[in-house]
C-alpha cells in the first residue's frame, strides 16, 4: 500500500472535509481536528491558523470566525456567532456572539458568555462570567464570577482596566462571591451608561456596582459602588500592621446571601431573555440559533452553579459561630433558613418562565433589524417597559424567597 505524503493526509479525513466545505486552512498539517468535530457545524470562511486545535461534539463555528491569529487556539465545545475572533489561547464551553472577540493567551473556562461586540484583550482569564453586548476587559485580568452590563455602543462601552482583579474565593475557601456590575433588566435594553473600572485595581465580591459608575485606578473596592455618575475612589492599605486573624469569622451574613439572590434573579432574567426576545432574532441562522441555545443552557447551569455555591457557603456558617465572632446571630439565622430557601430556589430553578409579549415583540423586529443590538435600538419606550418590567420580575423571583422564609 502506497502512503500518502504527509501534504495530502487532511484531504483523506476530516480536513478534507473543512477544506471542501470552503474553510480556509493555510497550514492543514498543523491543525489537529478531533474526531468528535461534525465538519457540518464549521462554516465556509472560517480561517483556522497554524495551531489551532479543535473539539467537542457541541463545537460550532460561524461565517467569518478567525481562530488563531495570533498565538495557537484550542477551542472545545464552544459555539461561535458570526465574525468572532478568538486570536489564541484556551477556550471550552463558552459561548461567543456575533463580532465579540478575545485576544491571545486567553483562558476562557466553561460558564462564560461574551455577547455582540463584546470583547477581551491578552491575557484574560474568565469563568462563570457573561458580558452584555459592548463590555470591553484590558490586558491581564482576572474576572471570574461576574455579570457585567452597561453602555450602549461600541464607542461608550463598558470598560474594564488592565490588571484588574475580582476577588472570587475567600479565605474561607468559599466562592459565594458573584459581583454585578449593572443589571439584566436595564442592561438588555443597550441604553444605559457605562460603568469604567480603572486599572490596577480590583473588586472584592460579592458586591453590587451602578450603572455610570466610575472606580478610580489602583483602588480596592470592598463594599456596594451604588451612586450612578459618581467616582469612587478607596484609600490604599494604611501603615504595615498584624490582627489576630479567626478563620470562619462572618461578617455580613444576610448581605452576601441578599447579593446571591439577586445575581442568581439577573441569570433568570437573562434566561428567559434568550428564551423569548431572542429566539425569533436568531432562530433563522443556524450558527446563531446555536449559540442561543448554548447561551440559555449555560445560563441555567450558572444558576445551578451559584446556587451550589451559596450552598456550601452556608453550611459552613455553624461552624464560623461562637469563639469565632463576627456576625454570628446573622450567620446562624441565615443558615437556619437556609434549608427552606434552597428548597425554593431549587424549585425556581425548574421552572422554564414564559414571557410571550417580549417574543410578540421581537417578532416585530425580525424581517427588518439586521441583529439583535439593531433591535433592541429600534424599540420603543413602550415596548423598553414591558421589557424591564418582565425580566425585573425575574430577578424579584429570586429576592422573594429570603422574605417567603422567615
Amino acid at each position: 500500500m502506497d502512503i500518502p505524503p504527509p501534504s495530502d493526509f487532511p484531504r483523506l479525513s476530516r480536513h478534507g472535509r473543512l477544506l471542501d466545505r470552503g474553510v480556509v486552512i493555510p497550514h492543514p498539517d498543523s491543525v489537529f481536528v478531533d474526531a468528535d468535530v461534525d465538519p457540518e457545524r464549521i462554516a465556509p470562511g472560517v480561517v483556522l491558523h497554524p495551531g489551532t486545535r479543535l473539539s467537542g461534539e457541541t463545537l460550532s463555528i460561524g461565517p467569518g470566525c478567525v481562530i488563531g491569529g495570533e498565538t495557537p487556539a484550542t477551542v472545545t465545545d464552544c459555539q461561535l456567532g458570526h465574525d468572532v475572533a478568538l486570536k489564541g489561547g484556551f477556550f471550552h464551553g463558552a459561548v461567543f456572539l456575533d463580532e465579540s472577540g478575545c485576544g491571545s493567551s486567553a483562558h476562557v473556562r466553561p460558564g462564560c458568555l461574551l455577547e455582540e461586540e463584546a470583547s477581551i484583550a491578552h491575557a484574560v482569564g474568565l469563568k462563570q462570567t457573561i458580558l452584555l453586548p459592548f463590555v470591553t476587559l484590558g490586558s491581564l485580568i482576572n474576572f471570574c464570577d461576574v455579570l457585567m452590563a452597561g453602555g450602549t455602543s461600541r464607542k461608550d462601552h463598558g470598560e474594564v482596566g488592565s490588571s484588574f482583579i475580582h476577588f472570587n474565593f475567600t479565605p474561607h475557601g468559599d466562592k459565594a462571591t458573584p459581583t454585578l456590575i449593572g443589571d439584566v433588566p436595564r442592561g438588555v435594553l443597550l441604553d444605559q451608561p457605562p460603568v469604567f473600572l480603572g486599572g490596577q485595581g480590583g473588586l472584592v465580591g460579592p458586591v453590587s456596582v451602578e450603572f455610570g459608575v466610575v472606580q478610580a485606578a489602583g483602588s480596592i473596592c470592598r463594599e456596594d459602588m451604588d451612586c450612578p455618575g459618581h467616582l469612587y475612589r478607596f484609600a490604599g492599605p494604611g501603615e504595615t500592621s498584624a490582627h489576630p486573624y479567626v478563620k470562619g469569622r462572618v461578617r455580613d451574613a444576610e448581605r452576601r446571601l441578599q447579593a446571591n439572590l439577586r445575581f442568581i434573579g439577573n441569570l433568570f432574567a437573562l434566561r428567559l431573555w434568550y428564551g423569548t426576545f431572542r429566539k425569533p432574532l436568531m432562530s433563522s441562522d443556524p450558527y446563531r440559533e446555536r449559540c442561543r441555545q448554548a447561551a440559555a443552557a449555560l445560563l441555567g447551569q450558572a444558576a445551578e452553579d451559584r446556587v451550589r455555591q451559596l450552598d456550601k457557603w452556608v453550611r459552613k456558617l455553624d461552624e464560623a459561630h461562637g469563639e469565632a465572632g463576627g456576625d454570628a446571630g446573622e450567620a446562624l439565622e441565615v443558615a437556619r433558613r437556609w434549608p427552606r430557601m434552597h428548597e425554593d430556589l431549587r424549585r425556581e430553578l425548574a421552572v422554564e418562565s414564559e414571557a410571550p409579549a417580549l417574543a410578540q415583540i421581537a417578532e416585530s423586529h425580525a424581517e427588518h433589524a439586521e441583529s439583535v443590538t439593531a433591535a433592541v435600538k429600534g424599540l420603543n419606550e413602550e415596548a423598553r417597559e414591558t421589557i424591564f418590567s418582565r425580566l425585573n420580575t425575574e430577578v424579584q423571583r429570586a429576592l422573594s424567597i429570603a422574605d417567603r422564609v422567615q
